[in-house]
């Protein structure tokens, strides 16, 4: 899967001149929290988000008087609190190295850009959370079960052929790393076959059933 299918397309964007308090208005009615600022060509300049203009704003114990916080706050534009080196993403990167670089560098969401330098999307944590329910059939009802199996060609196979075999229908998949090299966890969402039943195909095949429940 790739981030242009993910992305959210037609992203609010901010100028450089624009007001902190102005881009606060904008996210609030938006209901955005990081706007991607751009120049009068459309190039993508930096990224603001709520938190920076919130740190540029006067504490709430401040002394200033309404007035004044409301000039300051208008003399403050984003490009003097934006984030100038933006890291982005192309519409055709892997959404798994999308999600990589946002946990490596500690953001919560990246620009999309187009091969003329625009914004043509951005993908947010938000969207990767939805993408992770759908992954993991979270919103689907069935069997949930987690196992350990051995990390060898050929065992997945052995698993879903059995599941198959007895009349169930495998919703999610998944595979995490296991308690050492020699196996893996594996986490399925098994539809049309009762609990037992799974149990009953699927523990002479695997290392050990870790959890298994309706959900």
């Amino acid at each position: 899967m790739l981030v242009k299918e993910r992305m959210s397309r037609q992203p609010i964007l901010a100028s450089p001149d624009l007001s902190i308090s102005e881009a606060l208005n904008l996210m609030k009615k938006e209901k955005v929290r990081r706007l991607p600022v751009v120049d009068k060509q459309g190039h993508l300049i930096g990224i603001v988000s709520d938190k920076d203009l919130l740190h540029a704003s006067p504490s709430p114990a401040t002394s200033l008087s309404v007035w004044e916080i409301t000039y300051l706050l208008g003399k403050i534009k984003v490009e003097d609190v934006m984030t100038r080196k933006v890291i982005t993403v192309t519409e055709d990167t892997p959404v798994e190295d999308a999600a990589r670089i946002m946990a490596d560098n500690k953001i919560g969401g990246l620009p999309v850009v187009g091969n003329d330098g625009g914004v043509v999307g951005i993908i947010t944590e938000t969207d990767l959370f939805k993408l992770f329910l759908e992954l993991l059939g979270a919103r689907e009802k069935g069997v949930r079960m987690t196992m350990l199996v051995h990390n060898q060609i050929g065992e997945l196979a052995k698993i879903t052929q059995a599941i198959t075999a007895s009349g169930g229908n495998i919703m999610a998949l998944a595979t995490y790393l296991g308690t050492d090299s020699t196996n893996r966890e594996v986490m399925m969402k098994v539809a049309s076959i009762s609990k037992d039943d799974l149990l009953e195909t699927i523990k002479p095949l695997v290392v050990e059933i870790r959890d298994v429940r309706e959900a």
